[in-house]
């Protein structure tokens, strides 16, 4: 393993080595920071602005009327929501009750959320009005114990006067008011009713530090749903490790941009419970829409911006478009894809700030490797090691052996923000996370001498879309029922500005012709947008080895080169 010393040197100024956690949740982070800044705001979501002592009380509130629904310790709660006040009160409410939070994309469809619901067994969800559609098939399902459904409306988060601009009858509130609510069944129960009740006892038994907090979903590259149970002390030390990552964030007074989605671990960690940990301002985003960046750096000047570089991207191009200073962002951590050179210099000449790559998994909830927030940040690598993060570079096919300094390896970290093993996957987690606490990661690297890291492979098939991922065999499959379709592989092709481009190489079935808008409309009944592949390239055959597998490589290059063919 490589002593820590020969990266402590390139740590920022004051970034410590090692750090005290103690047995603090989640909870108690939150209620310090109500105590600390209760008169600060916490929350700002298009121009509302929610105080920390009033986010403390409505967390009191939703908590009793989820008790009422008989929501109890151990339980699984789902929540579908973007990102929006109801969001973080209705996370820190389930989890004040010592229940798990269940993260999902809410924008998933009935088939993608069947086998997860089917896993952990929820049976209250608490889901976007536009998403109850989605969500009331699973009710039904035999295979899930699903029966209450909150509804949502997160319209009821915004200014007053925006609130009754979506009543006007003109074309461009109706098509705002169709994108942010919809109407519900009559009867299901609503997210503004359980905020009514009165406020959960203050006696009522907190969890402890090693209860699940948050439960999200990965696929690995099996593309099966697989449980990844964060614990109070896996977030609460990454959130730690973030805040001690930037010594001059200034507790009470930072601003975060927090346009990222909730069920990432990103966007959940750094993104939300980070700020919410030094009594910071979460400006609340329901999507990383440009527009709607550029007019929250307008309207309350963020000074930390997490995000993934097409963000970043738009934000310089439509600040610029529309001549909004950018000074404000002194600080920009950005994971999830490989961070262009040309970016960070672009960005860094525009705010006067810094912006550096970070790195991290689901499992490790999620940052365990980040450039410095100083000059000696290094753009194209990954970074140096989070305080109290180990490393080891490994021989992939011989985990238990390290390989020389400088030469490629697996990435094997360990570390307090790392998990403990999947959901009822002992076979799964013994592959991947060793009797000590290593964790494979999947991604091959190389260290230089003065520790920075930096990814040259990826043992992993899954392809990264703007930070989210895709995993082939999940889009493949669905592809495959198509009956013009007789094979296919999903593949990832490097993008100059989204990381990797979705593209699926695809064998006509006999007789047939493939049509490439019917298929990806065909895709879109089933999955998400973002994994509906961007290209369809006909082939009359796949290349595979001896075994049968299909060599995914050799695709991407038989990609390019019917790109290059006249």
């Amino acid at each position: 393993m490589p002593d820590e010393a020969i990266w402590a040197g390139s740590y920022g100024p004051g970034v410590r080595l090692h750090l005290e956690y103690g047995e603090e949740t989640l909870v108690d982070q939150l209620d310090r920071t109500v105590e600390q800044h209760g008169d600060r705001p916490a929350l700002e979501f298009l121009g509302r602005r929610t105080s920390y002592a009033a986010f403390g009380e409505q967390v009191a509130r939703v908590a009793e009327g989820l008790r009422g629904l008989g929501v109890k310790a151990g339980d699984h709660v789902a929540l579908l929501l973007p990102t929006c006040p109801q969001h973080l009160v209705a996370l820190h409410a389930v989890i004040r009750l010592g229940a798990t939070a269940v993260e999902h994309n809410p924008l998933y469809t009935t088939g993608e959320l069947r086998a997860p619901f089917a896993d952990h067994g929820a049976e209250v969800a608490i889901v976007w009005d536009k998403a109850v559609k989605t969500v009331e098939p699973i009710r039904a399902d035999p295979n899930t114990k699903l029966r209450t459904l909150v509804a949502v409306d997160m319209t009821l988060d915004l200014p007053l006067a925006k609130r009754l601009a979506l009543r006007l009858p003109i074309a461009r509130a109706r098509q705002t008011r169709e994108e942010m609510t919809a109407p519900v069944p009559a009867g299901l129960p609503r997210f503004a009713g359980i905020a009514s009740a009165a406020p959960l006892a203050a006696d009522h038994p907190r969890p402890g530090p090693d209860d699940v907090a948050v439960l999200l979903y990965t696929s690995g590259t099996s593309g099966t749903p697989k449980g990844v149970p964060l614990r109070h002390r896996n977030i609460v030390a990454n959130c730690a490790q973030g805040v001690d990552w930037i010594p001059e964030l200034t507790p009470g007074r930072e601003i975060f941009l927090s346009s990222l989605p909730l069920f990432h671990a990103y966007g959940l960690t750094i993104g939300v419970l980070a700020g919410v940990r030094i009594g910071a301002e979460l400006v609340l985003l329901p999507k990383p829409d440009t527009a709607l960046m550029v007019d929250a750096l307008g309207r309350r000047s963020p000074t930390f911006v997490p995000g993934v570089p097409p963000i970043y991207r738009r934000i310089l191009e439509e600040a610029t478009r529309r001549g909004v200073p950018m000074t404000s962002m002194k600080y920009s951590l950005s994971g999830a894809m490989s961070l262009p050179a040309d970016l960070v210099d672009t960005w860094e000449k525009r705010t006067g700030g810094h912006l550096v790559e970070g790195y991290g998994l689901t499992e490790t909830g999620p940052v365990v490797v980040g450039n410095p927030m100083s000059p000696a940040r290094r753009p194209g690598s990954i970074g140096i090691p989070f305080p109290d993060t180990q490393v080891r570079i490994v021989d992939p096919d011989k985990p238990g052996e390290e390989v020389p300094l400088g030469e490629r390896g697996e990435l094997v970290v360990r570390g307090p923000q790392v998990f403990g093993g999947y959901r009822d996957r002992p076979e799964e987690s013994a592959a991947v996370l060793d009797d000590e606490g290593w964790f494979r990661t999947g991604d091959i690297v190389t260290m230089a001498e003065d520790g920075f890291l930096t990814v040259v492979d990826r043992i992993k098939e899954v392809v990264i879309v703007g930070g989210f991922n895709v995993y082939p065999s999940e889009v493949e499959a669905v592809l495959r029922e198509h009956p013009s379709v007789q094979d296919t592989a999903v593949v990832g092709v490097p993008h100059e500005h989204n990381g990797d481009e979705v593209v699926a190489a695809v064998v006509p079935a006999e007789g047939q012709q493939v049509d490439r808008e019917a298929l990806a409309a065909y895709l879109r009944e089933s999955l998400t947008r973002y994994k509906v592949p961007r290209r369809f390239v006909v082939v009359e055959k796949l290349p595979v080895n001896q075994m049968g597998k299909v060599l995914r490589r050799e695709v991407v290059d038989l990609v390019r080169e019917i790109d290059q063919q006249p």
